[in-house]
């Protein structure tokens, strides 16, 4: 009778531990090359689309610039994001989440538009980390680091 109990109870063991190992090892979401977005920046507000490409800047900082990549890609942000490495994204240590910024390479004049979703440790000698698409777009990639200009199109609403 005991022998029943116990092979009942190992049979039920052996579901819920197979049902939490198989719903623990799903995926999070991966990201391609083809996810990043192309062309320039657009946030949805409500049901309109919003293009930043010819926003006036709100305020404007100049400072050193980096990028980060494979480490984090497929995590969560700070602002609970998943991080691709191929969109156009940016960590700051201050700015709100949802800033949107036009970030300007000095070395060669090319700019690409982020948007702030992730935070960055404070280094006196950077202002801001770049997602691999930015730095691909700024052409920052065989630098790692260059001075830029941050044009604050439009200051997030989220802390």
């Amino acid at each position: 009778m005991q022998f029943r109990y116990l092979i009942k109870y190992l049979q039920l063991f052996i579901l819920v531990y197979t049902s939490f190992t198989l719903v623990s090892c799903s995926s999070s979401p991966r990201f391609t090359k083809d996810d990043a977005a192309e062309t320039d920046f657009k946030v949805v507000e409500g049901k309109e689309s919003v293009l930043y490409k010819d926003y006036a800047p709100v305020k404007t900082f100049e400072g050193v610039a980096s990028f980060y990549a494979y480490k984090y890609h497929g995590r969560k942000t700070a602002n609970g994001e998943i991080y691709n490495m191929y969109g156009l994204s940016a960590a700051h240590p201050t700015f709100p989440f949802g800033t949107i910024i036009r970030v300007v390479n000095l070395k060669n004049h090319k700019s690409c538009i982020v948007k702030v979703n992730d935070r960055m440790p404070y280094n006196h000698k950077r202002i801001i980390d770049l997602s691999l698409g930015a730095a691909k777009k700024l052409d920052m990639i065989n630098d790692g680091i260059v001075k830029v200009r941050l044009e604050i199109l439009k200051w997030g609403n989220k802390k």
